[in-house]
């Protein structure tokens, strides 16, 4: 009995041993897991993080493309609008937003290198460090199996070589007591229960022995290996969170490190918007377009009462051919350019075109009608006798008849300007003038000390190789300062430092210059009824010329009319009671011939002898992007 109850300890007691070995191996398992999943959350903050850059990068590179995008061209008109307040603040904004989107570039820079690459190195070695200790975890494992492995195999010895000490001893016995049994037989059962009995104490010392090394081996690895073991992942994993806790922080400090930068481009915007002056922007906008004319005079009164020739009309304007008579010159002050060289059936359409602001659409405009455009200051309507003579009292010029043509050219001397226009382009040219003689100088200078160098030292080149470019230099000078002092001749004159060129003067220069006695009210007026829109320059004193009727008509007989420069759509009914005026229903289609100039009005023709302005506003006009001098609506 007592022997059972020892066997059935021992059992009980292996039992929870293998027990407590599958409850370890299982921890192991789940602690694999638990840090494995860590380190997947290690990465995928990488991977956040690697986004993040380059979604900095992305806005740091669309910032500066959009900076790129509105920085004005060199050599362009816009250089000219950033002499004002408000565009010189918008390119300070510009620069600002450049070095904003540095600041980003900046950001994604330090992220990378104290984020990303710190943690993708420790990703590494805590991979290196998890793998470590999970080996040894399940070496030790493994040597406590094998210690296991080797106390049953022992166990089992015993209790086999129990049993058979057992048989033997009860064979023995049983021997003894058989009377027929010889001596001999029984002696040799006793041998044999003798030695059965000592194999079985030899198993059982093993036994004991084995027992006793796994208890020892048993008790340092579960008190000592799998709890250093574990104490080891455990402090892994702590640095883990640790260091992902770290990293954070270093992102949000990354951040706040360019906070006083940006903050500093911020300041300098508002300090450019602050620094825009309204006045000084009106005031440039003033001496831009200032054309020095001076107001007109009063108009004198027109006495019907009194007996005085007629005067001409619209009814005897298609008879003044067979009439051949000249039309007396209009007496008042007011008299102006303008547009000889005008097909006939041009100049009703001319003389009759509307100076006055355009009706607005009806209040049912669709979304997609053109707003109101700009419209012209509101004028009087002078007689059309008045303009007839006008247009027939005054001297043809021949850059008149260039500016007709889209996009040409204008005079050289810019006598098409405004005085003050004239005089700042005068002056610009001049300027411009001087700077290239100045470069040609230099160069000349370049030239000379090389072939001092050469003549100085002939191994180094031939000193009359230069000689051919340095005459050619010298006479792109002579060229050059000729043409500085025809323009400062040409500026000296608008200034009043020397008295105007002569007629002879000026058909010289290749620039016929007539100029007839007008107001200037009238220059407004001959700017919109012009197809360039430009001035022509006007002096007080000088004598009028008639121009027959006959001779007029037969200088346009040939002339060919206006280009086509696209279509357009009428998007309302309109009505042209006006004079220059022409009447279009809703959704008819037309061609353009002359595009808006700004005063709300835009010409038209239906056929070869109908043509006219209709307000802008009315129709949707499609240009051809391939005609000369055409523009594209946006």
């Amino acid at each position: 009995m007592g022997k059972s109850k020892t066997s059935d300890g021992v059992s009980s007691g292996l039992e929870g041993t293998a027990r407590f070995q599958s409850c370890v191996q299982d921890q192991f398992d789940n602690l694999e897991k638990h840090t494995q999943w860590g380190i997947d959350v290690l990465e995928k903050y990488i991977k956040f993080v690697k986004e993040r850059t380059e979604i900095e990068l992305s806005y740091a590179k669309q910032l500066r493309n959009l900076s790129k995008k509105y920085q004005p061209k060199k050599n362009s008109k816009e250089e000219e609008e950033y002499r004002y307040t408000s565009t010189r603040a918008f390119l300070a904004t510009l620069n600002e937003m450049n070095d904003y989107a540095g600041q980003h570039e900046v950001i994604s820079e330090n992220m990378t290198s104290l984020i990303t690459g710190e943690l993708t190195r420790y990703v590494q070695e805590l991979k290196q460090e998890r793998k470590s200790h999970f080996h040894d975890g399940r070496k030790a494992q493994q040597h406590i199996e094998t210690c296991w492995k080797q106390l049953e195999a022992s166990k089992r010895r015993f209790e086999r070589d129990c049993k058979e000490a057992d048989r033997a001893q009860q064979y023995f016995e049983k021997m003894d007591a058989d009377i027929n049994v010889t001596k001999a037989d029984v002696e040799k059962a006793r041998q044999q229960a003798q030695l059965r009995h000592q194999m079985a104490e030899d198993s059982k010392a093993e036994y004991s022995s084995t027992l006793q090394k796994f208890n020892s081996e048993q008790h340092d690895h579960y008190y000592t290996h799998i709890p250093n073991i574990f104490q080891k992942i455990q402090e892994m994993e702590e640095r883990r969170i640790v260091r992902i806790g770290e990293s954070m922080k270093t992102f949000a400090e990354v951040d706040r490190q360019v906070i006083p930068i940006i903050g500093k481009c911020l300041d300098e915007i508002t300090k450019a918007a602050e620094s825009i002056d309204h006045k000084n922007d009106s005031q440039l906008v003033i001496e831009a377009f200032k054309s020095g004319f001076e107001p007109p005079g009063d108009i004198d009164f027109e006495d019907f009462t009194q007996p005085m020739k007629r005067t001409i009309s619209e009814s005897s304007l298609s008879n003044s051919r067979g009439d051949g008579k000249s039309e007396p010159k209009f007496g008042g002050k007011s008299k102006g350019k303008l547009w000889p060289f005008i097909k006939k059936n041009k100049l009703m359409s001319l003389l009759t075109s509307p100076h006055q602001p355009p009706p607005p659409p009806p209040a049912s405009a669709s979304p997609s009608a053109v707003p109101n455009g700009p419209q012209s200051p509101k004028q009087q309507k002078e007689p059309l006798s008045h303009r007839f003579n006008e247009f027939m009292t005054s001297k043809p010029k021949i850059h008149c008849f260039r500016s007709l043509k889209r996009g040409g050219a204008g005079p050289e001397d810019f006598s098409n300007l405004p005085p003050e226009q004239r005089r700042k382009k005068l002056q610009q040219k001049v300027d411009e003038l001087n700077k290239d003689i100045q470069k040609e100088m230099d160069q000349r200078d370049a030239l000379t000390k090389m072939k001092d160098v050469y003549i100085k030292n002939p191994q180094m080149g031939d000193a009359a190789s230069v000689d051919h470019r340095l005459a050619e230099l010298g006479q792109n000078i002579e060229k050059l300062r000729i043409e500085v002092q025809k323009f400062e001749g040409w500026l000296a004159e608008v200034e009043g430092r020397l008295p105007p060129r002569t007629e002879q003067a000026r058909r010289q220069s290749g620039l016929y210059e007539a100029q007839n006695t007008s107001a200037v009210n009238s220059c407004a007026q001959d700017r919109e009824s012009s197809p360039d829109g430009s001035y022509t320059e006007e002096q007080s004193q000088e004598t009028e010329m008639k121009v027959p009727a006959t001779d007029f008509d037969d200088e346009f007989d040939d002339e060919e009319p206006l280009p086509t420069i696209g279509t357009c759509k009428a998007l309302y009914t309109f009505e042209g009671q006006n004079e220059g005026t022409i009447s279009v229903a809703e959704g008819e289609m037309l061609y353009v011939i002359e595009e808006d100039k700004g005063d709300g009005w835009t010409r038209i023709r239906r056929n070869e002898d109908e043509e006219g302005y209709v307000p802008t506003s009315y129709v949707e006009v499609y240009l051809d992007k391939n005609a000369k001098g055409a523009m594209t609506y946006i």
